[in-house]
C-alpha cells in the first residue's frame, strides 16, 4: 500500500513479550491503476496474515500457518469482507458530502485491533481516517466514539445514541473475540512470530569539513523491537536522527541511525545495538578513514622512496665488479686473481 494513502496513525512497536492483531480496511472514491476499490489487510504483530480485495472477492491467507484455520473461518471472513466492501462504498460518499466534495480522489480507512501481553493485560483500539488524517476514534474506557474532525460530529452523535450501543459492541469485540482470535493465531504461528534472527550491522562516516556524519545500518533482524544508538566511549550521543523500523521482503527488519559529530583526539565512536536475539549487546566501532591529504602524502613519500631505490639499484648494476683484496704474508697486498710469488 502506498505510504501516501496509509492512514497517518503511528502504532508503537510491540514489545517482545506482547502480540497484536490489527486490521486495515481501505476504500477509494476513484481507484486508479494498481489500487483496489476496497481492501482488507490483517496483521499479527507486523506479519501480514490475510488479504481481501474487490478483485479477488475472497479473504486469503498470506502466511502458511494461517492455513490451519478451518474452512468455516474463511467462508465467514469472506462474507464479512463483502459486507464491509458495500459499507465502504456508502461511507466514502457520505464522508465526501460532509466535506462538501463531489469528486476527486479520496480515501477512507478503518484501523482496529487488540494487543495482549504475557502478564495478561489487554488493549483495544479503533480509529477511522479520511484522506490521511484521523476522522474519529473509539474511547475504549467509556465505549463511546470521539470526533477528531469537526465533520465527524454528526457521525459520532449517531453512533453514540443509547439505542445503538455501537461503541459498547465494538469495545466488547476488541476485548474479547479479538483477543481469543489473536491467541489462536499466535499459537499457530509461534515458530514464525517468535523466531530470533541476529542483526547485521554496518557503520560508515561522511566527512564534511570538521563535521562527520556517522551512519549505523542495522538490518536482517527479527523480531521487530531493537535498540540502536551511537556512543562515544561510555557516553551516549544524544543528537541523532533515525528512520522508522522498516520491513524487509523476507520478514526481517531494518533501521538506520545517524549522528553528526565533531571528532576530537581521544573520541571513540561506536554503534550500540541491543536485540532479543543477542546474548550481549553489540558495540561496533567506527574507524575513521585516513584523510585525503595524508593519503596523498603517503603516496608521494612512497613514490619517492621507490624511485630512489630504483636509481640506487641501477647505479649498482652499472659499477664494474669490485675485486676482493686479501692481506698476504710479509705485508704484501695483491689481488686475489693475480699470482703472488709469496704465495708459492
Amino acid at each position: 500500500m502506498s505510504p501516501l494513502i496509509v492512514l497517518l496513525i503511528y502504532v508503537s512497536a510491540v514489545c517482545s513479550d506482547s502480540h497484536s492483531l490489527r486490521y486495515f480496511k481501505t476504500g477509494f472514491s476513484a481507484p486508479g491503476a494498481g489500487l483496489h476499490e476496497f481492501s482488507i489487510v490483517g496483521y499479527v504483530d507486523d506479519r501480514e496474515i490475510v488479504n481481501y480485495n474487490t478483485d479477488s472477492g475472497r479473504i486469503r491467507p498470506k502466511v502458511q500457518w494461517m492455513e490451519k484455520m478451518e474452512a468455516e473461518y474463511w467462508e465467514a471472513e469472506t462474507q464479512i469482507g463483502k459486507e464491509w466492501e458495500a459499507l465502504f462504498r456508502h461511507n466514502v460518499r457520505t464522508v465526501m458530502s460532509l466535506f462538501n466534495q463531489t469528486g476527486g480522489f479520496h480515501v477512507y480507512q478503518v484501523m482496529y485491533g487488540c494487543e495482549w501481553t504475557d502478564d495478561g493485560s489487554i488493549t483495544g483500539y479503533y480509529q477511522d481516517g479520511y484522506d490521511g488524517g484521523e476522522f474519529l476514534a473509539l474511547d475504549t474506557q467509556t465505549g463511546t466514539f470521539v470526533a477528531t474532525m469537526a465533520q465527524a460530529q454528526i457521525t459520532t452523535q449517531r453512533w453514540n445514541r443509547p439505542d445503538t450501543h455501537k461503541g459498547e459492541r465494538y469495545k466488547n469485540f476488541l476485548e474479547n473475540y479479538c483477543i481469543v482470535l489473536l491467541k489462536k493465531h499466535v499459537e499457530d504461528g509461534r515458530e514464525d512470530l517468535e523466531r530470533r534472527v541476529r542483526p547485521q550491522v554496518k557503520v560508515s562516516g561522511q566527512e564534511k569539513g570538521d563535521v562527520t556524519k556517522l551512519h549505523c545500518q542495522v538490518y536482517g533482524f527479527h523480531p521487530r523491537p531493537v535498540d540502536v544508538k551511537w556512543m562515544n566511549g561510555e557516553d551516549e550521543v544524544h543528537s541523532y536522527e533515525t528512520t522508522h523500523i522498516l520491513p524487509n521482503p523476507d520478514g526481517t527488519y531494518q533501521i538506520r541511525v545517524s549522528a553528526e559529530v565533531t571528532p576530537k583526539d581521544g573520541d571513540r565512536y561506536s554503534c550500540y545495538v541491543d536485540h532479543s536475539s543477542l546474548e550481549e549487546p553489540l558495540n561496533i566501532m567506527w574507524e575513521p578513514k585516513m584523510s585525503s591529504v595524508w593519503v596523498i602524502a603517503v603516496v608521494i613519500i612512497g613514490g619517492v622512496g621507490i624511485v630512489g631505490f630504483l636509481l640506487c639499484e641501477c647505479k649498482l648494476r652499472r659499477r664494474p665488479p669490485r675485486q676482493l683484496i686479501t692481506v698476504q704474508p710479509m705485508g704484501q697486498v695483491a689481488a686475489e686473481n693475480q699470482s703472488s710469488p709469496a704465495a708459492h
